[in-house]
């Protein structure tokens, strides 16, 4: 794993990615640069900047990026002239902004010198392709570091505002508390070895 010197993380600042922040830094032992998308979420940006600094990432390796024109233009309009609708009823909102973030996401990881990228998708369903496929495409020999496979973990809970998450590094038993705030009230989250074959649920 020493051939990772820097990655650029996919981060939402949510618990998934938080938890994949502090194991890229204890398992790969490189500098992670965080990237959030803004497709129009809000609020919800500032807090991921401020977790991203409470885990120790320097400030100039936290990207968060206004991409709602671009979004709306190349991605959302398209959709929505194609008509495209999944199985006839699911409207593509989430999907369709993911090939977006693959872009930036590489574009950011040429500008920083990155050597790999990651994410927090679960392999549950579409988005690890959607990611994966769309970081191959634009940058063929960037390492993709798939944290959830690699991790083995699976994350249950209720929706927390504070909580803290303690999980074991397979390499050397570090324990690491994860804070999480959203302004509700806090619930407990943990972390299990997931067993071979099942997804993170």
């Amino acid at each position: 794993m020493s051939d990772i010197n820097r990655v650029v993380l996919a981060y939402s600042g949510g618990l998934d990615t938080s938890v994949i922040l502090k194991w890229l830094q204890d398992v790969y032992q490189c500098e992670v640069v965080t990237f959030t998308a803004d497709l129009g979420q809000g609020e919800e940006l500032e807090p991921a900047r401020q977790k991203a600094l409470m885990a120790g990432i320097k400030p100039d390796n936290i990207f968060i990026e206004d991409l709602r024109e671009e979004f709306v233009r190349d991605f959302v309009f398209p959709m929505f002239r194609a008509n495209a609708i999944y199985e006839g009823e699911y409207l593509l909102g989430t999907s369709i902004a993911r090939p977006l973030i693959a872009k930036r996401q590489i574009e950011i990881a040429v500008a920083t010198h990155a050597d790999a990228v990651s994410h927090g998708a679960t392999g549950k369903g579409n988005d690890q392709v959607r990611f994966e496929l769309g970081a191959y495409a634009l940058k063929p020999d960037i390492k993709i570091i798939c944290t959830v496979a690699a991790m083995g973990f699976i994350v249950t809970g209720e929706d927390a505002v504070l909580c803290r998450t303690t999980w074991h590094s397979r390499r050397n038993e570090a324990r690491h508390e994860i804070a999480v705030f959203d302004g509700r009230q806090s619930a407990a989250y943990f972390l299990r070895r997931r067993r071979v074959g099942r997804p993170m649920e």
